[in-house]
């Protein structure tokens, strides 16, 4: 028997999203929906009515989290009270016809332009449709931003400020599955951190593909210090942290911004992929290895105790063993305070996976443990010229397995930094999440920090 439209409110979501904060903005989006239509969420899949796996595809070991994800979930469908599987994000649109062909425990497959149909989504498998209900709207057309669910807490948000990247890096199947750089108005992003500010939101972290890009496609300029002084004049947010900024955009206005406006913590995330020539050469990225020497020697001139994080691809198509070792001696020279590495991922449909001399998976896993061995020597010695400083805290929570607060300074970012542990000699102490305190560093670990509070 079909359900009635009735049953639909009385149905229960669950969500699973899997990859960056950017397709967990989407998430947010598509559970604002859901719920303004009446929609239970819940956080247990095993309740749900209906499960939606908002995918990535970005790389290989991304596609296969999200198929195990899908199959994880289509079980739940197949054993259990679930009536339906909605696949949504990067890989449905990436993989639509193989989806739609190969797993039919979906029920309905929306690619990334179609997040504002997932009401209709949800309704059409509720209602028992034996057709896949499926959209793939212009992904370039897409309305972009929208009211969202925010589901990383009471104290911190991401702002998503542009969608798709013209970047064109040769390995980089982003422009082909999110299309080209697609800038939101400054209007309707700093409408957006308003509102995020009234909701109580202490940490603004501004995210896109390439988030130096933005506004370039609006406005004909790099317009990035503009938003951010725009942000800052409309909110009280005390934190506006910068993240995904690539190192050829890096502006001699954006630097002066970063040192000049106390609410931009001094952090600033550029991933730079690689330093020898030839290799970013083939891989399209813009600028070249004196650039990015120079573009990082003046963040830290300009900006005392900035922190840096930056990441790189290791085995790409016909890195040579000089090659990489240049890499390793660029990364133990510059001593960049975050870092984090990635093997090459062989992607169809971009240049890189036509280029001859592949380097074999071996290889690439092997120089990745190299490159993070000598990046944890770096890291250690950072976290231990923190020892005994005094830094300003945001406290994130309670472990009651370590009976201890933990939280993040201005170096931390969200998801991919470590914790600062905080010890207290009240041991009924309760801080409240968001709240900023001041903890003297006491002791350095691998990747996190331990800290006394003041009081």
């Amino acid at each position: 028997m079909k359900s009635s439209p009735h049953d639909y409110m009385k149905a229960k979501i669950g969500f699973v999203s899997l990859g960056c904060s950017k397709n967990l903005c989407d998430t947010e989006v598509m559970l604002h929906h859901l719920a303004e239509a009446g929609y239970e969420i819940t956080p247990e899949e095993s309740e749900a009515d209906v499960v939606i796996v908002n995918t990535c595809a970005f790389i290989e070991s991304a596609k296969k989290e999200s198929i195990d994800n899908i199959l994880d979930i289509a079980w739940l469908k197949e054993n259990h009270t679930l009536k339906g599987l909605v696949v949504t994000g990067c890989l449905a649109e990436r993989y639509r016809e193989q989806i739609l062909t190969e797993m039919p425990e979906v029920d309905a497959v929306l690619g990334v332009g179609g997040i504002h149909k997932i009401t209709e989504a949800v309704e059409s498998v509720l209602a028992g449709k034996e057709e896949k209900y499926t959209d793939f709207s212009d992904k370039e057309a897409c309305e972009l931003g929208g009211d969202r669910v925010i589901t990383t807490g009471d104290h911190m948000a991401y702002l998503k400020i542009a969608e798709g990247c013209s970047n064109r890096c040769t390995y980089c199947a982003i422009p082909l599955i999110r299309g080209k750089l697609r800038s939101r108005t400054m209007k309707s992003i700093i409408e957006e951190a308003t509102m995020l500010d009234a909701m109580g939101i202490k940490e603004l972290n501004l995210i896109a593909q390439d988030t130096t890009a933005y506004g370039i496609d609006l406005y004909g300029k790099y317009m990035l210090p503009e938003l951010i002084r725009g942000i800052t004049d409309a909110t009280n947010i005390p934190w506006i942290r910068l993240l995904y900024c690539y190192p050829d955009k890096i502006t001699d206005e954006l630097v002066a911004e970063i040192r000049d406006n106390p609410r931009v913590v001094k952090y600033i995330d550029i991933p730079v992929q690689h330093i020898n020539d030839d290799i970013l050469k083939r891989m399209n990225r813009h600028g070249d290895s004196a650039m990015i020497r120079e573009n990082i020697a003046k963040l830290r001139r300009e900006v005392p105790d900035i922190v840096l994080r930056s990441t790189a691809i290791v085995g790409f198509p016909g890195e040579t063993k000089e090659q990489f070792e240049e890499l390793c001696t660029f990364v133990k020279e510059t001593k960049f305070e975050r870092f984090g590495a990635f093997t090459y991922s062989r992607e169809e449909d971009t240049p890189a996976y036509d280029f001859p001399d592949q380097v074999d998976e071996k290889t690439a896993n092997r120089r990745m443990d190299i490159l993070m061995r000598t990046q944890m020597y770096v890291s250690e010695a950072y976290n231990k010229t923190r020892i005994g400083k005094i830094v300003h805290v945001m406290c994130e929570g309670f472990d009651p397995v370590a009976e201890a607060h933990f939280g993040r300074s201005y170096g931390e970012a969200a998801d991919i930094d470590g914790k600062i542990w905080i010890t207290t000699e009240k041991p009924n102490l309760r801080i409240a999440e968001g709240e900023m305190i001041d903890v003297k560093i006491t002791e350095a670990l691998d990747y996190d920090l331990v800290g006394e509070l003041l009081i």
